[in-house]
């Protein structure tokens, strides 16, 4: 069987050195000499200072197991106990001036002392300026001088096939650097974190890399590396970075508030599939299909309605409602988004202007499973969380939720808003006490 093998352009390069015609030897030296040969180390020379190597130290709260418990015949908890941890990983200069770092959340997570380290050599402690856990994103400031930044690029410019390059520091090595092409676009529903829009990468990854550069052959930042698909986090050539469009509008934010202030469109929905386009008589197989359009929300007011596939964002198409909500998800609020839709075979485009967290109504679908079928916006006469509405049959009825219901509290600690309950959900483990506030009584719902 014949086969057919598609070369880079630095291989063709470097095959026609190979069948080219026997020259004399003096001839030969000219052409290594005149560095006509093709190599990524120039504009490795100046990128590579941009990268930098992170370590970390701290504690983090584990459970202990008590031993004893076998002998009785059920394992029962000794309670949290802290524990040292210590942790390295990659980080992007942005700013030279500010001294901004950027790197991935989990790399500093629980961190009590984060130490960059340059290329040349120095060493540096870092403040943490802010973080977001859901598309697991950092920035960092030093105080130092002679900083080299990165040039970033818009990433919604890349296509499948263009070269790239990724940098760190995989294993504690020191910098390390990979190539390979960009293998797919708008990756999602991995699991890896709540937001992704990931930028797939045959360039070697491996523990260590998370948080460091891929760029494109002119040393241009095209995304930040975060992850990696293999067996015992070995690299078999599926890494994934977080594109530098959505890190940068991330990290606008963060300087801005010091947090990422997500911005909502409100709307639910799932993405289209073959089975559904045929149910619903649907002219296309990609996009987000939209099932229910909240209430005030920035959707309705633009005009959305249920029924409605949405299939670009700001003239990018998407290709699932997974991606959907990480490109809105990474807009903050008070954004304009253009949205382009089908609705009943016709192409329709609506100005949209998000809202945010804490001024809109919001669905449970991104809260917690048991609270599904339940509609929220913020108490703002005497805070809290208001149960705007529960539908009949779901998790949220099951569960005893009623409209009206205030939730006053989670576990005992207060909330004011819809933002702390969802940071105070996501982050506990374990029996979730809901403290309802319905009419004069006050009532508490498990969540087991």
């Amino acid at each position: 069987m014949n086969k057919m093998f598609t070369m880079s352009p630095i291989a063709l390069l470097i095959g026609s050195l190979a069948l080219a015609p026997m020259q004399s030897h003096a001839a030969l030296p000219s052409v290594v000499a005149g560095q006509q040969l093709p190599s990524l180390a120039p504009m490795l020379e100046e990128v590579t200072p941009a990268v930098v190597s992170i370590s970390v130290e701290g504690t983090q709260q584990v459970q202990q197991m008590d031993p004893f418990s076998y002998f009785f015949g059920q394992r029962r908890g000794q309670g949290p106990q802290e524990r040292p941890f210590r942790g390295l990983g990659s980080g992007v200069i942005i700013d030279a001036n500010k001294g901004y770092i950027v790197t991935n959340n989990h790399v500093i997570d629980d961190a009590d002392k984060i130490l960059v380290n340059l290329k040349d050599g120095r060493q540096f402690k870092a403040k943490k300026i802010g973080a977001d856990a859901q598309s697991d994103i950092a920035l960092l400031q030093v105080d130092a001088d002679d900083l080299i930044e990165i040039k970033i690029a818009n990433s919604d410019n890349i296509r499948v096939g263009d070269f790239a390059v990724a940098i760190g520091s995989p294993f504690g090595l020191g910098q390390t650097v990979t190539s390979g092409i960009v293998s797919a676009l708008g990756r999602s529903g991995l699991n890896v974190e709540q937001l992704e829009d990931f930028i797939q990468t045959d360039a070697a990854i491996n523990s260590g890399n998370s948080g460091g550069a891929l760029v494109n052959l002119n040393g241009e930042l095209i995304g930040i590396n975060t992850a990696i698909l293999g067996p015992n986090g070995g690299n078999v050539g599926i890494g994934f970075a977080i594109p530098s469009s959505m890190m940068q509008s991330l990290v606008e934010q963060i300087i801005e508030y010091g947090e990422v202030r997500r911005g909502v469109l409100g709307v639910t929905g799932n993405s289209i599939n073959p089975e559904l386009a045929e149910a619903m008589d649907l002219d296309t197989n990609q996009g987000g299909f939209v099932s229910q359009v909240v209430a005030d929300s920035a959707a309705e007011k633009a005009g959305i309605k249920a029924g409605d596939i949405i299939i670009e964002v700001n003239g990018r198409k998407i290709k699932n409602f997974n991606e959907l909500r990480s490109k809105i998800g990474s807009l903050g609020a008070g954004t304009d988004v253009e949205l382009t839709v089908l609705r009943d075979g016709k192409r329709k485009t609506f100005d949209v202007t998000l809202q945010g967290m804490d001024d809109a109504n919001i669905t449970a679908a991104n809260l917690h499973p048991m609270l599904q079928g339940a509609q929220f916006a913020n108490n703002n006469s005497n805070g809290g969380v208001l149960v705007k509405s529960v539908a009949d049959n779901s998790p949220a009825a099951a569960l005893g939720l009623r409209s009206d219901d205030v939730i006053a509290g989670v576990n005992r600690q207060r909330i004011s808003n819809l933002a702390e309950l969802r940071k105070v959900l996501e982050d506990t483990n374990g029996v979730i006490a809901l403290n309802i506030i319905r009419g004069n009584n006050t009532l508490y719902l498990m969540i087991r």
